[in-house]
C-alpha cells in the first residue's frame, strides 16, 4: 500500500480514523499516567510476600461497613472519608512499604497518591482490591469468619 492509497482510505473513512486516532492518543494517556502516578500494582502473590515479611502496612479504605464485611487478615482500616497522610496508623510507617486496598482496586489508588505527596517512599495499590484476592482463592474475613 503506497501513500496515496492510504491518504484515499483516510478520506473515505473519516471516521474510522477519527476514532483510531482518538483511541491511539487516550491508550498513550494512560500509560503516560501509569508511569508517572508515583506508585505500584502489587498483585496478590506480592502482597502475600508483604505479609509474610511482616515489615510492610497494609491498609484498607473501605468504608466501614464493607471492611467489616469481609477483609484481608492483617489489614487496618482507615475509610477514604477519614484517610489522612498523618493519620495515627501511619505513624512511622513513610520508610515501610505501605499497600492500599479497597474493594475493586479503584479507590485506593487516590490514598496511594496523598501518601507519595506527603513522602512516604514504597506505596503500592492492590489490583483487583479485595475482589480479587477473594477471587484468587485467598482468605477474607468478616463478621461471619471467612466471606
Amino acid at each position: 500500500m503506497d501513500t496515496a492509497q492510504l491518504l484515499d482510505f483516510a478520506e473515505r473513512n473519516m471516521l474510522l480514523v477519527g476514532i483510531f486516532i482518538g483511541l491511539t492518543v487516550a491508550i498513550v494517556i494512560n500509560e503516560i499516567k501509569h508511569l508517572t502516578r508515583g506508585y505500584k500494582s502489587v498483585s496478590s502473590a506480592g502482597l502475600t510476600r508483604l505479609l509474610n515479611a511482616d515489615n510492610g502496612v497494609v491498609i484498607d479504605v473501605s468504608p466501614k461497613v464493607d471492611f467489616d464485611k469481609a477483609h484481608i487478615n492483617g489489614s487496618q482500616n482507615i475509610p477514604m472519608a477519614d484517610f489522612k497522610p498523618d493519620h495515627k496508623v501511619l505513624q512511622g510507617a513513610k520508610d515501610k512499604p505501605v499497600v492500599l486496598i479497597c474493594r475493586r482496586g479503584l479507590t485506593a489508588g487516590g490514598a496511594a497518591s496523598l501518601l507519595k505527596k506527603a513522602g512516604f517512599s514504597d506505596v503500592s495499590v492492590l489490583d483487583g482490591g479485595v475482589d480479587k484476592w477473594s477471587a484468587d482463592g485467598l482468605l477474607v474475613v468478616g463478621k461471619k469468619g471467612k466471606a
